[in-house]
C-alpha cells in the first residue's frame, strides 16, 4: 500500500472520476510554491489556510469538488471545512501518488 493510500483515497480514481463529472472542480489546496512545482492539468490552487474564500473561486455550492494536495492529509482537513459550509466535497488523496499528466 503507497503513502497515497494512507488516506483510503487514491487521486488516479479520483481525477478520473473528477473528469467524468460535468462542471466538476479539480481543488488542490498545497501552498503556491507547490503548486508551482508541478499540478493536475485544469486544478485550481486554494491553499489550505484560505479555504475560507472557497466562495470566490466557486460560488455554487453544488458544484462537485475533489480535493487533493501533497499525500491526501491537507485536503482531509479542506473536505471537513468545505462539507461543514454545506460544499459537495470529496478527498482524492495525495499527488505524490499521481501517475498522469503535471504541468509546471
Amino acid at each position: 500500500m503507497g503513502m497515497f493510500s494512507m488516506f483510503g483515497n487514491d487521486i488516479n480514481k479520483g481525477v478520473q472520476e473528477w473528469r467524468d463529472t460535468e462542471g466538476a472542480v479539480l481543488l488542490d489546496v498545497r501552498n503556491p510554491e507547490e503548486y508551482a512545482q508541478g499540478h493536475i492539468p485544469g486544478s485550481v490552487n486554494l491553499p489550505l489556510p484560505n479555504i475560507s474564500q472557497i466562495a470566490s473561486v466557486v460560488p455554487s455550492k453544488d458544484t462537485p469538488l475533489f480535493v487533493h494536495c501533497l499525500s491526501g492529509a491537507r485536503s482531509g482537513q479542506a473536505v471537513s471545512y468545505l462539507k461543514g459550509e454545506g460544499y459537495n466535497a470529496k478527498n482524492i488523496g495525495g499527488i505524490n501518488g499521481y501517475k498522469g499528466e503535471i504541468t509546471r
